[in-house]
This record gives structure tokens, C-alpha cells and sequence, in this order.
């Protein structure tokens, strides 16, 4: 089982793009990666939303993200978040363990 964590980050012209590219050149993203149940850390763009940025981030279960939520990196999170003024919208997942038969013949691999 793991968790899955989809944020969006919302804000003015290229706000959330500076957001992402900041934690990614200042090796914070890399940082999380490493971080004990760590899945994935990755930041997508929209195609159809210039002021919005996808943050797929998905731990190992509920331990590695309270973790995460203590770690020093939360803090330069926040911070560059409230630099960058963006606002956020939050989906979380609960995965199964692997795909189910009957959706493998639509998949190509």
C-alpha cells in the first residue's frame, strides 16, 4: 500500500513554476527523494493551466509522511511557498497493490 499525495499549486502568472524550479535548484527535492519512504517527488505542468503545477508525491504509508512533515524540508517548503504566494489543492490516494486483471489488457507496456 502506498499513499499518494496530488497538490496543486496555484498562483499569479509564473508563480508556481518559480515555486517548483526553486525547490528543485536548490536541491530540496532531492533531498525529500532520499528521504525514508519516499516513492515518488515530482512536479508536472498542465497543459491547459499556465498557473498551475502538479506535485505527485507518494510515500511508503502514513509514518514516512509524518516523517516528512517533521522534517527540516517542510519548513523551506513553507517558506517558498509563501514567497511565491501560491495556494494549494490537495487529492489523496490510498493505492492497491498491483492492477487489477481486468484493466492489464488496456495497458501497453
Amino acid at each position: 500500500m502506498a499513499i499518494t499525495v496530488n497538490i496543486y499549486y496555484k498562483g499569479t502568472g509564473s508563480a508556481a513554476k518559480q515555486f517548483a524550479r526553486e525547490m528543485t535548484e536548490s536541491g530540496t527535492v532531492d533531498a525529500i527523494r532520499k528521504e525514508t519512504g519516499n516513492l515518488r517527488y515530482e512536479y508536472f505542468s498542465p497543459l491547459d493551466d499556465e498557473e498551475t503545477v502538479l506535485l505527485i508525491d507518494s510515500w511508503e504509508n502514513q509514518e514516512a509522511i509524518d516523517m516528512h512533515h517533521a522534517s527540516p524540508m517542510m519548513n523551506t517548503i513553507m517558506k517558498l511557498r509563501e514567497k511565491y504566494n501560491l495556494h494549494m489543492k490537495v487529492e489523496r490516494y490510498v493505492s492497491e497493490d498491483g492492477i487489477p486483471d481486468s484493466d492489464k489488457k488496456f495497458i501497453k507496456e
